[in-house]
């Protein structure tokens, strides 16, 4: 339009996925800790983007660098590692107002040998991912706690019927099928200072036995189950999401090799597929502010 002036709107830039490897070798039973995290800052940054003036640009190097060193001292429950994180970036810095710091925490089993855990030889767990999100504005920093790829899977107890039916309609209801996705859960804590571990440890616990124990109607339902009794259980958690697909396993016709198939062999199809995301929420949550931004695959 004539006349309108061109500005730099909302920005933030850092280092992402900084892949760190710490071993706790203290004793002779090692420990090991394998993380990828992200570093993003929000603050004074204009001139950076309208003259080139570097001058409050902290490097990304200097970000992926601080997380090495920073990991040198420990890292324990990520949560705690990006509010350590933050904190730092947000108070060294007076141009800095805020960001956001993201880690992906990856599982090491140790290797069985005689039937115990070897002392320092490990094996990748499977596709699960721990994750944590801290965002801080305002000087105020919020908490997302999570998890990705949690594959879940029930043989019976899940049914899907009463659908709507059109002339494009060839899906055929059944009160018996399998119903299988993979979890991906994320929830917003209302105060600091707790013990995240503990925490993820029992609100994964949660999700699990709710799916085993919900007679599922529709994959929403048990979704909606999942999160109501993780906020029942946890006042500390406000609001929880979830983005889970519908891995669909279809059942394969085998009477042109003149066999029944009473509901044992399936045809496990990875696309197309439904794709469920729901917020389950206090009606009287804190405020969540920016947090969720940059959190993609939540509604």
């Amino acid at each position: 339009m004539a006349g309108s002036t061109i500005i730099l709107g909302a920005n933030r830039y850092g280092k992402a996925e900084v892949r760190v490897v710490r071993i706790t070798r203290d004793t002779a039973r090692h420990e090991i800790e394998d993380l990828a995290i992200t570093s993003q800052l929000r603050g004074d940054f204009t001139a950076a983007h309208v003259d080139g003036d570097n001058a409050h640009v902290v490097a990304t190097d200097t970000q992926k660098n601080t997380i090495y060193a920073f990991a040198r001292d420990g890292i324990g429950a990520p949560e705690d590692f990006l509010l350590r994180l933050g904190a730092h970036f947000v108070d060294d810095f007076d141009w800095v107002s805020g960001g956001r710091w993201a880690a992906e925490k990856y599982t090491w089993n140790r290797i069985q040998v005689d039937g115990s855990g070897h002392d320092h030889s490990f094996v990748r767990g499977g596709t699960e991912i721990r994750t944590a999100v801290v965002a801080i504005e305002n000087g105020s920093p919020t908490v997302i706690a999570g998890l990705t790829d949690l594959a879940v899977l029930k043989s019976t107890g899940s049914e899907f019927t009463g659908f709507p039916r059109d002339e494009y309609t060839t899906l055929q209801e059944t009160t018996d099928r399998i119903l299988a996705t993979s979890v991906t859960a994320r929830w917003r804590y209302n105060v600091l200072g707790l013990d995240y571990d503990a925490l993820f440890a029992d609100v994964r616990r949660i999700l699990l036995e709710a799916f085993a124990l919900t007679h599922s109607l529709a994959l929403q339902q048990s979704l909606f189950q999942m999160g109501k009794r993780v906020l029942e259980a946890h006042p500390e958690v406000d609001e929880i999401k979830f983005s889970m697909p519908n891995l669909h396993h279809f059942l394969v016709d085998l009477t042109p090799f003149g066999r029944d198939n009473p509901g044992e062999v399936f045809f496990a199809s990875d696309r197309p597929y439904g794709l469920i995301e729901a917020a389950v929420t206090r009606d009287d949550a804190t405020d969540a502010g920016t947090a969720w931004d940059g959190i993609a695959g939540f509604c």
